[in-house]
Order: structure tokens, then C-alpha cells, then sequence
């Protein structure tokens, strides 16, 4: 019975009313045990139901404690109505989900299956609204879980509502922080009183009632349990209650009693179903009969209302009765369920394992082995943190020695391409002190060494990335040398370590005849390493070296992935643009998330270098939930700064926001190699904000370390030292400046370095470097910095009484300006402009500039001749979503048809 949760009912109807109109959306319903979780939810199913017209098809699912280690089994149960349909979703898709659920053989890539599922909601939502219901979401299994969230994220567009129940204190937690959320607490006054009188048949006397509330909290499953256990005089308060309440040592206290009053086969046969992870009574029944439980026993335990079946189904009561009766078995008893239910789970390979793992007290080959096959089939799922788990259980059941290091080294690496870091770290620490195999000590040492960097100290994970290329050695010369291009990329950002290694002189030089791959890594390994000692002419070289190797074969490897860095490094950006353009689309059509993730960040920067800001926002925006969607929520800091500095660019008011929002992922969680970049990106956005303050503006820009964001906000420190009187600090920084355009012959920066001597210059020979400066921006895409010099070096001519000559400038900086968005410097251009002697006329800008970020990339995209589908499946989206922003392209841009937006300029 419901009652009490008015509030809490209506918040479901507006969500399901609010689905059916076509804008889908997640709830998360949390409680303690007992609150009525589960009841909300089935009020939702009755809610939902309606009428034929708009009824939703309801699927459902629930965590099973005994099966979170078994990957994506709970998302196997809910999308079972729908598998007809999986034939119908796009062939990557359709091969990863069929995959997840073991329906077919084969590699499945994790991200896919997300995408799969939410492309199955979105499919299934186009007949009618679909509600999803997932109760004990705290029990999910973690693939599951993943999946369900990734959704959950994604449903705005579609009419799909996704309700999940979670219990709390469970140390097993159900962690979705951004999901909207209802809390139940206990019921007080006349809804208390209500679910007494309907448990207890009568009305309960008000004193009683709220004897009975301040002892239990007003948990609904307790009162209703108290109900029963009292007698009617005692709730009509003719008898006093007892001193000690039945329930007193709490609900699964209470079940536990009513479990020892049962016979010994009945115990059995509960303890069974506690233990069991099917559900299927001819699952139950089978064990039970080995452990010589008949139908006595059954009927005993559903009089005692423990247990219900119905049909094949078995259903525990509450289910804090499987936690209350397996925690009260001896080891002795459940080893003995466990055996049991495994012999009867002959044809279900994985289930069996885990029975058999769990019946075993000591090393077991036969078991081992039996979890090693479920982890290889829950890795080719893409269920790494259900291998992780099956090869750490494995590794405890394994003698001491090489197998046990090796399949601990497995359940670390699972673990981490899980998004587990803290597992994964702690899985790699027992490996490495049994590791004794050179190449196993150096694939761990490079496994922590990705952790640290990505997750905690970029120098520890630096460190450890050195000591892996060390002990690698000549054993595995291909992995030598992709760690110490790795450890030198890292030197570039700053990583240092303890011991004075060189990764370069770890690695022989290739031979002539090499494969092109390999001398390209060289190539890279060179470069990086001349970078770090701020040797950019050799590291311009190198680099240069490296991309002709591999200009004309594109693969998602390291080499192609430092390439993008390489470029980032020398200020290259065109070529920087070609090669993440080109990481992007191969990972886009591989539906890799993870490439994806990485390639839009990293070509942010060159977005936000050359004045593509429309472009850069919308490939942040991306960024964001599909850094969430990795696990690693520090990944999340990098695309949220570099929209918190595009918004500073353009001075719109959100930036404040987005900073303070960068900072505080920033403070909770670790962010690695990027760490620096995002530190960085928000002092200059700082910078930018306290613009009208310059000593407050300088104190900010004075504090970026890492050198390209340094680069980057050059026109802004120089011209913010000046305006303070730092000329000395002005100078340093030219020179450093100078030192890099000098080796790299970067025109970018060519141009910037004749902008600050000109800032720094008197009389005529500010004109002249003036004029170098646009000379160099000819050659460079970069049309902030070509702003800056036509603004600055028009205020310098009319300031010099050279009003008309300042005009061309200043009109070339406006046009600019206003192309950008950067409304800020627009204002100011203009200002000087109307100081000259002309009108300014601002620009009516194109209204593409209006399209938001997320219908900027699907326009894109779409210009592509890619269809709805396709585009979903490379923005990680559902096709309903991509319709819903191709909409508001044509709304806002004035048009009608796919023709008309091929041929509408969006390239702000």
C-alpha cells in the first residue's frame, strides 16, 4: 500500500506526462530499506499504464546482489521485450549489444552497447512511450549500471523515462550524482495511520500509532511488519505495547526470527533462493533436491510469507530477506548452497563459475580455469569490470607465483578500462608484489603509470612510465618504444621524475628500412624530447620528420595521437586541425568514445588558437558528457575550462559560471596530464574577466605555467604587462617568445613577437612592428591575434593624429571581432572606430552564429550528406535527438530542407 507520497507521485506524473508529449527524462528514487521505494515504482507502472492511446510499454529490471559480477546481465533482463528489434539498429550497434547479451559471439566495444541501448529506447519509443523501470539499482552489476546511465543522460528529446530505485547506506552504492532525485523518509500522522488500519484490518489508536512511528521512523515496511506481529488490543491500545517490540533489532531482524522458526529443509531451500541469482524456480528446486529440500520445504517457506512463487518465477519477499538469511548462514552452509546451485546451472557456464568460485575455500584449478573463460567472454562483451572481478576472484583461488601475478595484472587492467581507477591501482599493487616476469613487470609498471598520469600525479605517472620502458628493455622492443614517446610527451607538460633517465636513450635508433610507423615514432620520441629542454628548432624538425612518414596512413594508435600533440606543441594548426579531424572521423565511424573524447578536446585548442570558437563550444559541449560517460569524472574539468575561456573571449556573462563550475570538478577529482592545461585555461579566463582591473587581470596571467596555454594568451599577458608598467616582466616573456618562433618559424608566433616589440617600442619603430606583425598574420590562421594587432595598431595611428590611416585597421578589427562573437572587443573596436572621425556600423552576423552548440555539431554533420541515424551514431546520441536540434537548424537559419543547410555558411 502507498500512502504518504503525494509529492513524490505527482513528480513521476509530470515526468511521464512530460515523456508522452515527447521530452523524456531520468528520476532517481532513494531510500532506506523499507521506505517504499519499490511500492513508488509500482505506482509508477499502474501511472503509466493509462490509457491504449497513451500508454507506455513498461520494461523491467532489478539489481541482483549475487549478480553484479556478471556483466550487463540486468540490461539483459530489461531489454529482453525488445530484442526483436536490435536486428534494425546500425550494424556496429547492433553486433556490440548482441554481443553484451550473449546473444552473439564476437569483440563488443562497451560504448557501442551504450549507444545501442539508447538507440533501442529511442526505437521503441517511436510506437509508443517507453517507462523503464530499474529497481535495487544499488545491485546493478557495474556494465549494467553504466549502460543504463549513459541513457539516462540522453533521453531529452526522446519519450523514454528512466526510473531507477536505490537503497542507501549500501556500500555497494548506485553513484549518479546528477540525476534528478526524490529522498523517501519515513511516514508520520494520518498516512502512518492509514498503512497501519489496512495491514492490521482496524483502526489503530493515535497514541499507539505514534509510539509505533518514533520506534521505527515511520519506515513503511517496519509499521506494516509491526502491524501483523502486534495483536489487535494492543493497537487499539486496550493492552500496552510490549516493552521490547518485535522488530526492535530492525526489519531483518524480524525475518530472520520468522526464518529459524522454520524446519531444516525449509532453511535450505530459503537459503537457496537467498543464494540463487536466476529467479527460475526449476533452478531452485533442482539444488534443493540435492540438498534434500522437497516440496514440503517450499510450501513451508511460502506459508511463512518469505518467499512467493508463481509459475517458474521466485520472488523473495523483501530484499532484505536474501541479505538477512545469507549473512546469517555459516560459511559452511553456503558453500554448500553455492555447490549446489552450481551443479544445477550445468548449462550456464557463467553463473556456474561464479557458484563454484563461491563454494571453493581454497586454490582450485578446475575453478580458476572456469573463471578465466568468464572473464575472456565478459572482456569480448565489453564487460571489463565483470572480467576484472572474475579474474581477482581467480587470483585468490590461484598458488602464489607467475599465474597469480599474471591474472591479477588482468583484473587491474579490466578494472581500469572499466573506469575503475582505485580498483585498478590497488589490483596493480598486489600484482606487482608477486610480479616476477620482466614483461609483466613492465606492462604493470606501464598500467600504473597510465593511472597516475590520467587520474592522480602526472611526475609519479611519468616516473613509473620510465621504469616501465626500463624494464621492458630489449623484450618487447614495439612497447619500449611507444612508453618512452609517451614518458617524453609527458616531459613536454612538465613531468619530471626522481631518477635521471632519458626515455630516448632507452630506444635504439631504427633501422633505414623500418616500417614508416616506426620511424615515425623515433621521429616523435626525438621531438618530444628536444621539446622539453625548450630545443623547439630540433623539435620542430623532428616532428616535421615524423609527420611526412605518416601523412598518408591514418590509424587510431599512439603514434597518431601524439602526432596531434606534436602539432599542438610547434603551434603547427593547420596541420594540428588535419590530424585531429582525422582521428576524430575514424573514431567517430569506429564509435570509439573514448578517441572521440580525446580527439575533441585536443582540437579545442587549436579551435580556440584560430577563431573557430562556434566550432570549439560545440565540440566542448560534446566533450562534456562524454568525458562523464568514461568514469573518470577529473576528464570532465578539461572541455568545462575550455568553455569557461571561450565565454571570457566573447564576454558573455555565462563565464563565471563555467569557471567556478571547472574548479570545483577540478577539486574533487584528479585530473592528470591535463591538470595543468585546465589550471591554466582558467587563470586566463580569470584574466579576461578582471579585464577593467589590469592588476588584478596581470596577477592572473602572471600564473600560467604550461607553455602553450602561455602561447596562446600571449597578446594578453604582453598587452596587460605593459598596461600595469611590467615592461621588465613583458620582456621576458618576449623573449621566451622570440626564442620559440625563432626555432619553430611558427607565423603565428612570428606575429605575435613583432606585436609585443611593438608594445615595447617608441617613436616610429612601433609602426614598423606593427606592420611585421600583419605581415606574419598573413600566413596564419589565427584570427583573434590578427584582431589584436588591427585594434592595437589602429589605436596606435589615431592616437598618433593618423585618424584616417587608423581607420582601415580598426574596421579590419571590428569585422573580426564581430565574426568571432567577441562582443567585448567588438564594443571597444567600435569605440575607437567613432574616436577616429567614422561611424561604426556593427554587422547584422550571420545567424548561424545563434545555433547552439549541440545543433551547430549535428548541422555539421548533416552538411556531411550523413542521415540522422549515422550522425546519432557518431555524436553519441539518439536519432530522435539529432531530428530535435536539426529542427531548431532550420528555425533559426530560415530554411526547409537538408539542400538549403549543405548550402547555409555555418563556419563561424
Amino acid at each position: 500500500m502507498l500512502v504518504g507520497r503525494d509529492a513524490e507521485r505527482a513528480e513521476i506524473a509530470a515526468l511521464l506526462d512530460a515523456a508522452r508529449a515527447g521530452t523524456g527524462g531520468a528520476l532517481l528514487v532513494r531510500g532506506v530499506a523499507g521506505s517504499g521505494k519499490s511500492a513508488l515504482l509500482a505506482d509508477a507502472v499502474v501511472a503509466a499504464a493509462g490509457s491504449a492511446q497513451s500508454g507506455f510499454r513498461v520494461l523491467r529490471t532489478s539489481g541482483v546482489e549475487s549478480e553484479s559480477p556478471l556483466a550487463f546481465a540486468a540490461l539483459q533482463r530489461l531489454l529482453w521485450p525488445l530484442r526483436g528489434k536490435i536486428g534494425a539498429l546500425p550494424v556496429p550497434q547492433r553486433a556490440a549489444l548482441r554481443a553484451a547479451l550473449g546473444e552473439a559471439e564476437g569483440d563488443g566495444d562497451r560504448f557501442l552497447t551504450f549507444l545501442g541501448t539508447l538507440s533501442l529506447f529511442a526505437d521503441a519509443a517511436e510506437e509508443a512511450p517507453v517507462l523503464a523501470v530499474v529497481d535495487d539499482a544499488h545491485w546493478l552489476d557495474d556494465a549494467s549500471a553504466a549502460a543504463l546511465l549513459f541513457c539516462a543522460r540522453r533521453l531529452q528529446a526522446e519519450r523514454v523515462v528512466l526510473l531507477f530505485a536505490a537503497r542507501d547506506g549500501e556500500a555497494h552504492a548506485f553513484d549518479a550524482p546528477d540525476l534528478p532525485g526524490l529522498v523517501l523518509t519515513g511516514v508520520t500522522g494520518e498516512a502512518a495511520a492509514a498503512l497501519l488500519a489496512a495491514r492490521a484490518g482496524r483502526a489503530v489508536d493515535p497514541a499507539v500509532r505514534d509510539q509505533l512511528v518514533a520506534a521505527t521512523a515511520g519506515n513503511p515496511l517496519a509499521l506494516g511488519e509491526l502491524a501483523d506481529a502486534l495483536t489487535g488490543d494492543q493497537l487499539v491500545g486496550r493492552l500496552p505495547l510490549p516493552a521490547q517490540l518485535p522488530l526492535t533489532g530492525g526489519v531483518e531482524r524480524g525475518f530472520l526470527d520468522r526464518y529459524r522458526r522454520l524446519g531444516g529443509p525449509a532453511q535450505r531451500l530459503l537459503l537457496l533462493a537467498a543464494a540463487d541469482d536466476t529467479g527460475r524456480l526449476t533452478v531452485v528446486r533442482d539444488a534443493a533436491d540435492r540438498l534434500e529440500a522437497g516440496d514440503d520445504a517450499l510450501d513451508e517457506v511460502e506459508r511463512a510469507g518469505l518467499l512467493r512463487a508463481d509459475g517458474d518465477a521466485v520472488t523473495l519477499f523483501h530484499p532484505l530477506v536474501r541479505s538477512a538469511v545469507y549473512q546469517a548462514a555459516s560459511s559452511t552452509q553456503r558453500r554448500a548452497v553455492h555447490r549446489a546451485l552450481a551443479d544445477a546451472l550445468a548449462t550456464d557456464p557463467d553463473r556456474r563459475a561464479w557458484h563454484l568460485a563461491a563454494a571453493a575455500d581454497r586454490p582450485d584449478e578446475q575453478v580458476v580455469a572456469a573463471l578465466d573463460d568468464v572473464a575472456a567472454r565478459a572482456s569480448g562483451r565489453g564487460g571489463h569490470e565483470a572480467a576484472g572481478a572474475a579474474w581477482a576472484r581467480a587470483a585468490e583461488l590461484t598458488a602464489a607465483g607467475p599465474a597469480r601475478a599474471r591474472r591479477l595484472y588482468l583484473a587491474a587492467a579490466s578494472a581500469w578500462q572499466g573506469a575503475h581507477p582505485s580498483r585498478a591501482a590497488a589490483l596493480a599493487a598486489a600484482a606487482a608484489a608477486e610480479a616476477t616476469e620482466p614483461l609483466l613487470r613492465a606492462q604493470l609498471l606501464a598500467l600504473q603509470g597510465q593511472i597516475a598520469w590520467n587520474t592522480g600525479s602526472l611526475n609519479d605517472g611519468y616516473d613509473l612510465v620510465v621504469q616501465a620502458a626500463q624494464a621492458a628493455g630489449d623484450i618487447d622492443p614495439a612497447l619500449t618504444q611507444q612508453l618512452a614517446v609517451i614518458a617524453a610527451a609527458l616531459a613536454v607538460y612538465g613531468a619530471r621524475s626522481p631518477h635521471a633517465v632519458d626515455p630516448a636513450e632507452l630506444v635504439a635508433a631504427p633501422a633505414p628500412d623500418a616500417p614508416p610507423r616506426v620511424r615515425a615514432a623515433a621521429a616523435l620520441l626525438r621531438g618530444f624530447t628536444a621539446a622539453a629542454r625548450r630545443d623547439w628548432a630540433s623539435a620542430a624538425d623532428s616532428f616535421r620528420d615524423a609527420f611526412a612518414l605518416t601523412d598518408t596512413d591514418v590509424r587510431d594508435d599512439h603514434v597518431q595521437r601524439n602526432l596531434v600533440i606534436a602539432a599542438l606543441v610547434i603551434g603547427d594548426d593547420e596541420r594540428g586541425l588535419r590530424l585531429q579531424e582525422q582521428l576524430l572521423t575514424a573514431a567517430r565511424r569506429a564509435g570509439a568514445l573514448a578517441t572521440v573524447e580525446y580527439a575533441l578536446t585536443r582540437g579545442v585548442q587549436i579551435l580556440i588558437a584560430v577563431g573557430a570558437w562556434a566550432h570549439a563550444a560545440g565540440a566542448a559541449t560534446e566533450a562534456v558528457p562524454l568525458a562523464a560517460s568514461t568514469g573518470h569524472p577529473g576528464m570532465v574539468a578539461l572541455p568545462t575550462a575550455q568553455l569557461a575561456l571561450l565565454a571570457a573571449r566573447r564576454g558573455d556573462d555565462d563565464a563565471e559560471r563555467l569557471i567556478d563550475e571547472a574548479a570545483g570538478i577540478r577539486a574533487g577529482h584528479a585530473g592528470g596530464v591535463t591538470d595543468v592545461v585546465v589550471v591554466d585555461l582558467l587563470h586566463w579566463a580569470r584574466g579576461l574577466r578582471a579585464a577593467r582591473q589590469p592588476a588584478t587581470a596581470l596577477h592572473y596571467l602572471t600564473q600560467i605555467t604550461e607553455s602553450g596555454v602561455s602561447r596562446l594568451a600571449a597578446i594578453d599577458r604582453l598587452e596587460t604587462a605593459v598596461q600595469v608598467g611590467r615592461d621588465d616582466l613583458a620582456r621576458a616573456w618576449l623573449a621566451e617568445l622570440a626564442e620559440f618562433a625563432s626555432g619553430t618559424g611558427a607565423p603565428a608566433e612570428v606575429a605575435v613577437v613583432e606585436h609585443g616589440r611593438a608594445l615595447l617600442a617608441d617613436g616610429p619603430a612601433t609602426g614598423e612592428h606593427f606592420r611585421r606583425a600583419l605581415a606574419a598574420h598573413v600566413d596564419s590562421p589565427r584570427r583573434p591575434d590578427r584582431a589584436r594587432t588591427e585594434l592595437a595598431y589602429g589605436q596606435y595611428l589615431r592616437r598618433a593624429r593618423r585618424r584616417v590611416d587608423a581607420r582601415e585597421h580598426l574596421r579590419a578589427a571590428l569585422a573580426l571581432f564581430e565574426e568571432l562573437g567577441a562582443t567585448t572587443w567588438a564594443d571597444r573596436a567600435a569605440a575607437e572606430l567613432r574616436a577616429s572621425g567614422e561611424t561604426a556600423r556593427r554587422r547584422d552576423v550571420s545567424t548561424a552564429t545563434d545555433l547552439t552548440p549541440q545543433e551547430r555539431q549535428v548541422a555539421t554533420l548533416v552538411r556531411q550528406g550523413l542521415s540522422n541515424r549515422d550522425v546519432a551514431a557518431q555524436l553519441f546520441i539518439s536519432p530522435r535527438t539529432v531530428d530535435f536540434h536539426l529542427r531548431g537548424c532550420f528555425a533559426k537559419l530560415g530554411i526547409t530542407s537538408r539542400v538549403e543547410l549543405a548550402a547555409h555558411p555555418i563556419d563561424t
